[in-house]
């Protein structure tokens, strides 16, 4: 039997760090303008001094432009059932330089192993983590 350990912290510890980075999985970033929330699928890219990376368009940009209040969490599995878990909460800034933005597209699209000009029309948003929870199990 599996016993699951759960943590909160204010800043984004080693542990969920390590996880975070540990394969190119999907993330969900949850927006929310109007009281309406908005949960989607994002590729992603955590850098050490508690910052996330996303580079995205459309009604999350919106959002983001809106509200910078978000959420981002991730998960792995293993045949359905849940090896581990993060959820981070933060502040989240548009970065209109075309500059950063084609370096985070580079890093991101390396990580996900992505032809090098995906996404050319997105523009990067970075998350400034206020807290994180992680599990694993």
């Amino acid at each position: 039997m599996s016993v699951a350990v759960a943590v909160l912290v204010v800043t984004v510890p080693p542990e969920a760090e390590r996880l975070l980075e540990s394969e190119p999985l999907m993330a969900h970033l949850g927006t929310s303008v109007d009281e309406r929330p908005h949960v989607a699928p994002v590729w992603y890219r955590y850098a050490d001094d508690d910052t996330v990376e996303i580079v995205t368009t459309g009604r999350k940009l919106a959002n983001i432009r809106e509200n910078p209040r978000v959420a981002l969490s991730v998960q792995a599995d293993d045949a359905g059932r849940t090896r581990w878990m993060v959820t981070l909460l933060g502040t989240a800034t548009v970065v209109d330089d075309e500059d950063e933005t084609a370096g985070a597209r580079r890093r991101i699209n390396e990580k996900y192993d992505a032809e090098p000009g995906a996404y050319a029309e997105n523009t990067l948003v970075r998350i400034d983590v206020g807290s994180a929870s992680y599990q694993t199990y």
